[in-house]
């Protein structure tokens, strides 16, 4: 059994994955957008822009992470969870820290804990809560 993350970013989809790239050297290994979709296929689609993005998976190291647009209306809300990312070391929790927090919410600095040389807690602009940790 296998069990994924799918987010939905209404309409911001394409916009998470640049940022996710850049931020977290994510890789897009699939994109479909609805205009791609086979004819017929789409019909559950609400109706809006025919690039927003029907499908996608991305992976930041080992983990794929899947998304779509969703319905589009540019209203997120990400609530009740939190993706959590486990840096090498206390250099790359700093700098994913950093730049997951790039117009985002810090929502627990980034420190030593006494699980962790550096924990902290951040929902990024998109509204998705990101744990970044160092584990022994």
């Amino acid at each position: 059994m296998l069990v994924q993350t799918y987010l939905n970013f209404d309409g911001r989809c394409e916009e998470a994955l640049n940022f996710y790239k850049k931020a977290l050297g994510a890789e897009v290994t699939a994109l479909m957008r609805v205009k791609d979709a086979p004819r017929g296929s789409s019909e559950d689609c609400p109706p809006g822009n025919p690039d927003q993005v029907m499908h996608s998976a991305f992976r930041i190291g080992e983990t794929t992470v899947m998304a779509s647009d969703c319905h589009g209306s540019g209203k997120t809300a990400f609530q009740g969870f939190s993706l959590s990312i486990t840096a090498r070391d206390e250099a790359q929790a700093d700098r994913l820290f950093a730049a997951l927090s790039d117009g985002g919410q810090v929502q627990m600095p980034l420190g030593k804990t006494f699980f962790s040389s550096r924990f902290g807690v951040v929902a990024d602009r998109f509204g998705v809560s990101w744990m970044v940790v160092v584990l022994p």
